[in-house]
């Protein structure tokens, strides 16, 4: 439950969809552009190498996530002084959907640079409507089904994630070889692999995607009145927000659990953007393979955040990310220990015979079991995350809180990328690069368990 104070207004099942069709709406960006199309074609086709595309993107993705550290908070303490969320969602989305649109300019030797900008200010533009949007929740939810409606919502998100990967597999993404996509048709519009055009067109995908499937929540979900103007709101919300980080600390609940989330969702957050490109290093994926590969974990990850929705209701939140931690360690540790005839850092011996098919070494197919832990659990232990805050605060300080909370899940945010980025150039080894990732799970977890249920106790 929340502190105590204001509860949730009443709101029709349609303004509840809009808040959750959000979810449905942002995550193609997430999963076509950042993880399982997009990402690995410039670090397989746009670079020089494997080593250095990882390091590029990882860079592109620890500046996006030093830009958000440092203004969500801001943004979500103005957002309480001008009440209205929607609009800062819809402003965002034009900067969101334009940088989308001009990534369609990518062709493999073109300049990295432009690409990695552009994709880092529409991560920065997708964060921050983020933020708007889970400060909503506490005022839509009942405090007894936030858990569940938030572990649905992001459901919701995997499987619009999981679909719009469908439609690019089987309309966009096809074989330099045959010029034909999975579903044995040429491709829409005549893309060709040659120049990535299968690969470069889902970022146009995802920000029509956005642009259409946003709507529900402009239209249907009831926000806060506007009560700016912006120019003394900032003022407000900015020392508002000092005064809360003071507050923060003398919470001492709320303060361990930002902390503890802080630590582990910087992993989490580096496994889900590095994962598909760390895959497509490791096999030599195509796009198909690594897109077929989103597939299957967008499917385990829509069972998962369901699954996890019930029992958030009756376990509470932090069971949920406790076990979604552990469950994330060992399936990293997996992951990052195999390799194109091995796992377990060469302790198991697997045969090296390719069938010639899809994942057709042995290796792929433990690769592909340990990733499915991955799928189960990365959305619970966020959906999860923002419900434990959500029933900690009051819906009058949801903004300011959900600032911070986008903070601790960027503060060091551009540290983790930053490490695999750095490690890996240093080393030459994207595999030495991503265990930095199970350092971060594990710190994590260990603060969490001294965090009391609800924070605020």
């Amino acid at each position: 439950m929340t502190g105590g104070g204001m509860q949730p207004e009443k709101v029709s099942r349609a303004g509840v969809f809009g808040w959750m069709a959000f979810d449905w709406a942002a995550q193609p960006f997430f999963t076509v552009v950042t993880t399982f199309i997009f990402g690995p074609y410039v670090v397989s086709q746009m670079a020089s190498d494997p080593a250095a595309g990882q390091a590029a993107w990882g860079y592109g993705i620890a500046l996006a996530g030093f830009c958000i550290a440092i203004l969500s908070p801001i943004l979500g303490a103005i957002a309480d002084q001008t009440g209205a969320r929607k609009r800062w969602i819809a402003g965002f989305a034009v900067i969101k959907i334009a940088c989308l649109l001009l990534l369609w300019n990518s062709p493999p030797g073109s300049a990295l640079l432009p690409v990695i900008l552009l994709f880092s200010l529409a991560s920065i533009a997708a964060e921050f409507s983020v933020v708007f949007n889970d400060s909503m929740m506490p005022r839509l939810i009942a405090p007894h089904a936030i858990g569940k409606v938030s572990n649905i919502a992001w459901g919701l998100g995997y499987l619009g994630g999981m679909v719009a990967l469908i439609f690019t597999l089987v309309f966009f993404s096809s074989s330099p070889e045959t010029g034909l996509t999975i579903a044995g048709i040429p491709p829409l519009f005549d893309l060709d692999p040659v120049l990535g055009e299968g690969a470069r067109a889902v970022a146009p995908l995802a920000a029509l995607w956005y642009a259409i499937f946003i709507l529900p929540l402009l239209l249907f979900t009831p926000d806060e009145p506007y009560r700016g103007p912006i120019s003394a709101a900032a003022r407000s919300g900015v020392i508002g927000l000092l005064g809360t980080f003071r507050e923060v600390r003398q919470r001492a609940g709320i303060f361990r659990f930002l902390v503890s989330r802080m630590i582990y969702q910087d992993g989490v957050n580096a496994l889900i953007a590095l994962g598909g490109a760390f895959a497509a290093g490791v096999f030599s994926w195509t796009i198909t393979e690594v897109g077929l590969f989103g597939i299957i974990l967008n499917i385990f990850a829509v069972a998962g955040c369901i699954a996890a929705g019930y029992i958030d209701r009756r376990s509470g939140s932090k069971f949920i990310i406790i076990v979604s931690l552990v469950l994330l360690l060992i399936a990293t540790l997996g992951l990052i220990s195999t390799g194109p005839n091995f796992s377990l850092f060469g302790f198991w011996a697997l045969s090296p015979a390719d069938t010639n098919g899809l994942f057709g070494t042995a290796a792929e197919k433990v690769y592909i079991g340990f990733a499915l832990l991955v799928g189960l659990t990365f959305g619970p232990v966020q959906a999860s995350s923002r419900s434990y805050l959500a029933r900690s605060v009051e819906p009058e300080e949801a903004g300011r809180f959900f600032g911070i909370y986008a903070l601790s899940g960027r503060a060091t945010s551009f540290l983790v990328p930053l490490l695999v980025a750095g490690v890996t150039s240093l080393s030459g080894s994207a595999r030495l690069g991503m265990s930095v990732i199970i350092v971060f799970l594990a710190l994590g977890l260990l603060v969490l368990c001294r965090v009391p249920y609800p924070a605020n106790k």
